[in-house]
């Protein structure tokens, strides 16, 4: 909401700047794709070896009881 807001009064200020930022936020938003496909690969790497690494010590800890 407030991303609209700015940019309604960009529209306000400064049209040609605000439609310019209109046409190219598609653009930009597929440019950083990749890198966003990256970073979600890369956490769920860092998570993976996070539980394979504590894996031993809760298998050595033994069932829980409630």
């Amino acid at each position: 909401m407030w991303t609209f807001i700015l940019w309604l009064i960009l529209l306000v200020v400064a049209w040609p700047l605000a439609l310019l930022a209109l046409v190219l936020y598609p653009i930009v938003w597929l440019l950083l794709l990749p890198f966003r496909l990256i970073g979600i690969t890369v956490d769920a790497v860092f998570k993976f070896l996070h539980s394979v690494l504590l894996l031993p010590s809760r298998v050595l800890r033994g069932p829980v009881r409630a």
